[in-house]
């Protein structure tokens, strides 16, 4: 970051101010370049602005030493929406007027034109992701087909990879088990429902790899360390299309949900922050993201604007977790149950983790 100087008139400060850095912290890999090229670099282009990224393997709890600490170094941050919920709560994000949001192109107020939910009081969605399994080809030629699959080591053999941590694992676990996605929740509320999950994952425990950026499950299937692997859908679209690895996502089972943009209490740079976030959510935007990396925008008028792929002849919609066919058997994340229930399971996740 710039830092500022003793400047002797009050236009020159504001000057100097609209060229300072913004920092904004993302998950690497094909998203974090999906967002520089749809992003950062029209932001860049269209304000002067210069924008730093920084990568994490989950920026939430970054964001949250760095308040607590008292000293921040990003400006904007992208979330999952439990954690935005969650810090917001707890006073570590500034306030996003919606309001102030660019409106639709045919004149739509942001507030109506964002998915439901996408938008709360200290966060803006950009797109919608989903955490899918995906599997090598070549060692699978029929291929898996449903979130039993997943499990059943019997049928397909070989090292599983999934993230280290309950959230979505969870869920998936009781999809695997037999549990419908309408009714994941309710099952999981109950301390059975917790015990069945366990069961379940006790089935690959023994063969899996655990994986905590979203980088490291196509590098898994690539190195050949795992036969199949939890994955965000975009990175594995990623591999697949832009790299031509011989991957296939099984959508049976996703669980999908919003990532978000917040700005942390603190931010060095506040106002050009708010504007980077307001730009960075226009409808334009959000639909040259999905040009990168096959997440769907949060706003609806961005929808119609999805077209091909940035090779120029990949069609985005099918690759898409909206996607009509990939909706069977899918699970909007909750984020009130992970608000409520996070730190209870995550803490039986790694003692479950660390026993034998």
């Amino acid at each position: 970051m710039k830092k500022l100087l003793t400047l002797s008139t009050a236009l020159t400060a504001v000057a100097f101010t609209a060229q300072a850095d913004v920092t904004v912290m993302s998950w690497g890999g094909a998203y974090t370049t999906s967002q520089v090229e749809a992003y950062h670099k029209p932001f860049t282009a269209a304000t002067g602005i210069n924008v730093v990224s920084v990568d994490s393997d989950n920026p939430a709890p970054a964001v949250k030493a760095m308040v607590e600490a008292g000293n921040v170094t990003v400006d904007v941050a992208d979330v999952e929406y439990a954690d935005a919920i969650r810090l917001c709560d707890d006073g570590m994000l500034e306030e996003i007027d919606a309001s102030t949001l660019p409106a639709a192109p045919d004149g739509t107020p942001a507030v109506d034109d964002f998915l439901p939910g996408a938008l709360t009081d200290c966060a803006v969605s950009t797109i919608v992701f989903s955490t899918v399994y995906a599997y090598d080809t070549t060692k699978f030629p029929e291929g898996p087909s449903t979130i039993a699959d997943f499990f059943d080591l019997e049928k397909f053999p070989g090292k599983r990879g999934m993230r280290k941590g309950a959230k979505a694992n969870l869920e998936m676990a009781l999809m695997g088990a037999g549990v419908p996605a309408a009714e994941v929740y309710e099952v999981l509320g109950t301390p059975e429902g917790v015990d069945k999950a366990f069961a379940e994952l006790d089935k690959i425990k023994a063969d899996t790899i655990w994986w905590e950026a979203g980088a490291q499950p196509p590098q898994l299937l690539a190195d050949g360390e795992v036969a199949m692997t939890t994955a965000y859908n975009g990175r594995i679209f990623a591999a697949a299309v832009a790299e031509g690895k011989p991957f296939q996502t099984v959508w049976d089972g996703q669980v999908y949900e919003y990532d978000l943009f917040v700005v942390p209490k603190g931010a060095p740079n506040l106002e050009q922050a708010m504007e980077f976030v307001k730009f960075s959510t226009s409808t334009q935007a959000l639909a040259d993201q999905a040009k990168w990396i096959s997440y769907g925008p949060a706003r609806k008028s961005s929808g119609p604007l999805v077209g091909l792929y940035q090779d120029g002849k990949t069609e985005m919609a099918p690759y898409m977790p909206t996607a009509e066919a990939n909706l069977g058997n899918a699970l909007a994340s909750s984020y009130e149950f992970w608000v409520d229930h996070d730190a209870e399971l995550n803490e039986r996740f790694n003692a479950w983790l660390a026993s034998n």
